[in-house]
């Protein structure tokens, strides 16, 4: 059934909003790029499993980072693999220390790790990014929570754009200049033209939250990527007079109601709480031959690989080789114990 979004669209509006013609082109390059093994299932079979893929969001596994970001039905989707794979790396933490009911903790690069598992190609700037939310310093080599990690993961990566303007509005506030009469950039060039000075100023005092805010509302009405709703920005910066960059992230990343916006992530209530991910894990791995068995007899084969798994380039078999799954399970769990002892 359509729905009435669709009908009050035309047709080029939709296709554009949902980035149709995005996974039309990816589809035709799996298509060539894997024709021999397709022509015993049919050109047909292929399209419809396709995109059933992309609706169950499981299109994204081991991709290159730059299909992962290509649109935001493809951020949200990574973001609830990256949680329904490793969210046994703050439940098992949990149940060691029932009464402390503490997560395991992890470092920057492990975390990194766990990211390159489901991305082979995911770049460790994003992934310090958000570890700074948290962290607040430089001190990137300190301990994270799965929980608190993974919600500020949620906003760099969802908005990294978006965030990239606002760093440098927030760079012209401390200037006394008017951000609204600057060109914003977006390149990978802007990003680290930006990153040291945001170092520095995230010492000082910060800027007022209600200009910051004036900004930023403007910034909301023109920018192309995706970007909190609006009041919800307001919310944020009105319970606060004046408030720094990282002050403004962290708060974001806290956000209940942004959180529900995206989408992509339970409440942190929940976070560990996925019974239906629970028994599809196990009826996945029970699939496997020798897979639990070898993982308990040689517990150090759940190190985290050094090198990455190669991409799955056919959409109907995301789990098509043992020694992936092998990677994923083992690596969120054992490297879980070893940051236990």
């Amino acid at each position: 059934m359509l729905s009435p979004e669709r009908l009050a669209l035309p047709d080029y509006e939709y296709l554009a909003q949902r980035h149709v013609l995005t996974y039309m082109e990816d589809a035709v390059c799996q298509l060539l790029e894997n024709k021999e093994d397709i022509s015993q299932y049919g050109i047909a079979r292929f399209f419809t499993e396709y995109f059933n893929s992309v609706c169950q969001g499981t299109h994204i596994l081991f991709r290159e980072f730059s299909f992962i970001q290509a649109t935001p039905h493809n951020r949200a989707s990574f973001l609830r693999a990256f949680w329904r794979c490793f969210r046994t790396v703050g439940k098992n933490g949990e149940a060691k220390k029932k009464k402390k009911k503490k997560e395991n903790l992890l470092t920057m690069r492990e975390y990194h790790c766990l990211l390159q598992l489901l991305c082979p190609d995911f770049p460790l700037e994003l992934t310090q990014k958000a570890a700074r939310i948290v962290l607040m310093d430089d001190a990137m080599d300190c301990l994270m929570s799965f929980s608190d990690f993974l919600f500020a993961f949620q906003i760099q990566f969802y908005y990294s754009e978006f965030l990239e303007s606002v760093a440098a509005i927030y760079q012209d506030l401390l200037a006394g200049k008017n951000p609204n009469t600057v060109i914003v950039p977006t390149s990978s060039s802007g990003q680290h033209r930006q990153r040291p000075a945001l170092g520095e100023a995230s010492t000082l005092e910060g800027v007022e939250a209600s200009l910051f805010y004036q900004c930023l509302e403007n910034l909301c009405d023109r920018h192309k990527y995706s970007c909190p709703p609006p009041a919800l920005v307001k919310e944020v910066l009105s319970n606060v007079q004046r408030l720094t960059f990282y002050g403004f992230l962290v708060a974001l990343s806290k956000h209940h109601g942004i959180n529900q916006a995206l989408g992509a992530l339970p409440d942190k209530g929940d976070l560990m709480h996925d019974p239906a991910m629970d028994e599809e894990l196990e009826r996945l791995l029970a699939q496997v031959p020798g897979l639990v068995n070898s993982a308990t007899a040689n517990p150090e084969a759940g190190c985290l690989p050094s090198r990455t798994p190669p991409r799955v380039g056919s959409p109907w078999r995301p789990l098509h080789h043992a020694r992936k799954v092998d990677a994923e399970s083992d690596g969120s769990t054992e490297e879980t114990d070893e940051s236990e002892t």
